[in-house]
């Protein structure tokens, strides 16, 4: 599985992005995905997570109410939506793949990772 992830760039503090995850090579083999995010000095934190046969998502307290992850099964696509920005969104976001997805919120439970959007949001 190769994940692919764009959209990331430079919002103001109020402002949206919308990140994307390509995901080729074995789209099957992965159950849930997820997002997490990382800031240089501090561990990985899960921002969102979602199944391919689901419609239930999992977000992190630091996304609720402010991002919505959702899926193109057809297009094998995953989307983090990011409204109301904040500077302390700032960070690397990566998308990464399970094959199992119990612990969705666990980095440690993905298989498979993507190579990282910096996100940067100024105040």
């Amino acid at each position: 599985v190769q994940l692919q992830a764009s959209g990331g760039g430079l919002a103001q503090a109020g402002g949206s992005l919308r990140l994307s995850c390509a995901v080729s090579g074995g789209t099957f083999s992965s159950n849930v995905m997820g997002w997490f995010r990382q800031v240089p000095g501090k561990d990985r934190e899960f921002v969102a997570a979602i199944s391919w046969s689901s419609d239930s998502p999992y977000y992190g307290d630091s996304a609720k109410g402010r991002f919505t992850i959702a899926r193109d099964n057809a297009k094998k696509t995953v989307y983090l939506q990011m409204n109301r920005l904040k500077p302390e969104d700032t960070a690397v976001y990566y998308c990464a793949a399970s094959a199992g997805g119990l612990r969705v919120g666990a980095d440690d439970e993905y298989d498979w990772w993507g190579q990282g959007t910096l996100v940067t949001v100024s105040s």
